[in-house]
C-alpha cells in the first residue's frame, strides 16, 4: 500500500494507524499547494479531490477520506482491537466519534489556521474558537473517567483526534482548559506507533 500523506496533517492519522496495526506500507509526500509529487506528477491524476490522506491498495485501487480509510486498515487487522467487531454497538461509538472530529473539530478549526489569517477577521476567529472550544469541553469531560475515547482501548477515533489536538499550538493557542485534553494527548503521543509516525514525518 501507498499513504499520500503531507506531513502533519491529517494523513497522520492512518499514518499512525498503519503503524499500530503493524502493515507494511510506503509514504509518498504530497505538495498540497501545487497538487504534485516529489517527481513533479500531478497528484490530481492519483485523487482527483487533490487531498490526502489517499490511500493506495496493492491492486492500485484508490481510497480517499481520512475517516473511510482508518476503518479500512483496521479492518485488514481484526486483532489489532483499533475498530470493534462489524455489527457491535461499540463500533457504532467508534464511528460516531469519527464523525465528530472530521465534521466539528477538524472542520471546526481550519478557518483558525495560519494560511487563512489574511482573509478572516480577528472578530470571526474569536468567534470561531469559541465555538469549537464549547465541544473541545465536551470531549474533555469524555475523557473524565477512561483512558481514551470509547474506553480502555486505542482506537481508530483517538488517532485522529490526537492529530486534531496537535495542530492546536500551531494556531497558537493551548490546551491548557482541558486537562483531560492534556493528559489523552500526553498518553497517545507516548505510544511507540505514534512517536515513530511522528518522527518520519518530521524529516519532511
Amino acid at each position: 500500500m501507498k499513504l499520500y500523506f503531507k506531513p502533519g496533517a491529517c494523513s497522520l492519522s492512518p499514518h499512525i494507524v498503519l503503524r499500530e496495526a503493524g502493515l507494511s506500507f510506503d509514504l509518498v509526500k504530497v505538495d498540497l499547494a501545487t497538487k504534485t509529487l516529489a517527481d513533479g506528477s500531478d497528484f490530481r491524476a492519483v485523487n482527483p479531490k487533490g487531498q490526502v490522506p489517499t490511500l493506495a491498495l496493492d491492486d492500485g485501487t484508490i481510497l480517499t477520506e481520512g475517516a473511510v480509510i482508518v476503518q479500512y486498515i483496521a479492518d485488514l487487522v481484526p486483532g489489532s482491537g483499533l475498530l470493534p467487531a462489524v455489527g457491535s454497538l461499540e463500533r457504532y461509538r467508534v464511528q460516531e466519534w469519527l464523525n465528530h472530529i472530521g465534521s466539528e473539530l477538524h472542520k471546526g478549526m481550519v478557518p483558525l489556521f495560519p494560511m487563512l489569517r489574511e482573509v478572516t477577521t480577528d472578530d470571526y476567529r474569536a468567534f470561531v474558537w469559541k465555538t469549537l472550544s464549547g465541544k473541545l469541553a465536551v470531549v474533555d469531560q469524555q475523557l473524565a473517567d477512561r483512558a481514551h475515547l470509547t474506553g480502555d482501548a486505542f482506537t481508530v477515533a483517538d488517532a485522529y483526534l490526537f492529530v486534531v489536538l496537535s495542530w492546536i499550538p500551531r494556531i497558537g493557542l493551548d490546551l491548557s482548559p482541558w486537562p483531560n485534553l492534556q493528559a489523552f494527548a500526553a498518553r497517545v503521543a507516548a505510544r511507540p506507533a505514534v512517536q515513530a509516525a511522528q518522527a518520519v514525518e518530521a524529516q519532511g
